[in-house]
């Protein structure tokens, strides 16, 4: 493969040779040492070979002492093209144009690659980065990494460290996000411990504070489970910040109605493509005037950076696809709406009991009243239920 890459950069010819006496013409080429690669006989007197462009230079001077004739079949290499090119001015030109743009542009960032982001927006960076005097069209060479990231991070409280790599015309930005310290509780304030909601007490915890509840005891929402003011056996009493946890069995009932007849999209329209052309910060819609979809339609977009020979160019290929959708009606069996109920209710029930519970039964139980179904979920769970409630302290 590389010999024949080099082949093709000095040039080379592919040519037919035909003479009364062909073994004189070899004897010459191997006289003056004339590399014939590729050789394949015709006839007699007729071979075919394939030679560099200088051995066919000096093998054509010679051929005028033999009796033979040459015939070339094929012309290949750099030097043919560009000596085919000079005669085409503007486009030699546009070639030379062409490179020195790619050659000058490869010292701008057309490109923007941010590395580490998970809940900040990569918008929201590279709004901070172009506000710092980052962003498309940029000279690399300008950028001062220390200024940028003191900066950036005054703006991105949520980040606490930044870096940007330029290598060409790509800025590779890495980011590590700051991690949220965690809220403190006020140890000094005083407080109870209350119910959160309605359960059977099934273990208790004080660490700070006094005990209100045994396990097996009923509480309702409100009541105090652990105290802030404890009795001192010798004299008064003490009030203090309570803190421990309880854990109890608690039941849920979440009713809601469901329909039995549902609007559900219909996608048998054909989908209809729209192109643009998107240079910078300007957008070239490569599409006539806008048209209605109707009220219900997908949307789906992609773009992609053009590049030439591996280096970005300041131009991207947007495609938007759309996929109008009409809204039918239809009708749910009650087996399927109550389906559908369940998974509603179960997604409410574990928002409302919280992270920290356990859902032990569960039991669905349906009622059809015209063409609406009433769904109606029974659970039972172990939560913890306690929660802090401030302390009134004054004196009189």
């Amino acid at each position: 493969m590389l010999e024949g890459a080099v082949n093709r950069l000095r040039g080379q010819v592919r040519l037919r040779v035909e003479s009364g006496y062909p073994e004189r013409v070899l004897n010459l080429c191997a006289q003056r040492r004339l590399e014939l690669r590729a050789v394949r006989w015709e006839s007699e007197r007729a071979f075919c070979c394939t030679l560099s462009r200088h051995d066919f230079l000096v093998l054509r001077l010679l051929s005028r002492k033999l009796d033979c004739s040459l015939h070339v079949q094929r012309r290949e290499g750099a030097p043919f093209a560009l000596g085919r090119l000079r005669r085409r001015t503007a486009l030699a030109v546009g070639l030379v144009v062409c490179a020195g743009a790619l050659f000058f542009g490869s010292f701008f960032i057309w490109d923007i690659t941010i590395d580490g982001a998970e809940s900040v927006p990569e918008e929201k960076i590279l709004r901070a980065l172009e506000k710092n005097g980052v962003g498309f069209g940029t000279f690399g060479f300008s950028i001062d990494g220390e200024d940028l990231r003191n900066h950036v991070l005054l703006e991105l409280p949520e980040l606490k460290w930044l870096a940007v790599n330029v290598s060409g015309c790509r800025a590779y930005v890495q980011v590590r996000e700051r991690t949220p310290a965690p809220q403190l509780a006020d140890r000094r304030a005083p407080c109870n411990v209350t119910a959160r909601r309605d359960g059977l007490v099934l273990r208790v915890q004080a660490f700070l504070g006094k005990k209100c509840v045994q396990p097996g005891d009923t509480v309702e929402q409100g009541q105090l489970l652990i105290s802030g003011v404890e009795d001192l056996d010798t004299f008064g009493a003490r009030i203090t910040t309570a803190y421990g946890s309880v854990t109890a069995r608690t039941w849920y009932r979440l009713t809601a109605d469901f329909p039995l007849t549902v609007l559900e999209r219909d996608g048998a329209a054909d989908p209809e493509e729209r192109w643009s052309l998107i240079l910078g910060r300007r957008r070239i819609k490569l599409y006539g005037s806008s048209s209605y979809f109707g009220a219900t339609y997908d949307k789906m977009s992609e773009r992609e950076q053009l590049s030439l020979f591996g280096l970005p160019l300041p131009a991207a290929v947007e495609k938007e696809t759309y996929l109008p959708c009409a809204l039918t009606a239809r009708t749910r069996s009650a087996a399927e709406t109550e389906a559908a109920g369940r998974a509603a209710l179960t997604a409410q029930l574990l928002a409302l009991a919280g992270p920290e519970r356990e859902v032990r039964s569960t039991l669905v139980s349906s009622r059809l009243s015209g063409d609406t179904l009433r769904v109606t979920l029974t659970a039972e769970c172990v939560e913890e239920i306690g929660q802090t409630a401030a302390l009134e302290t004054g004196a009189d």
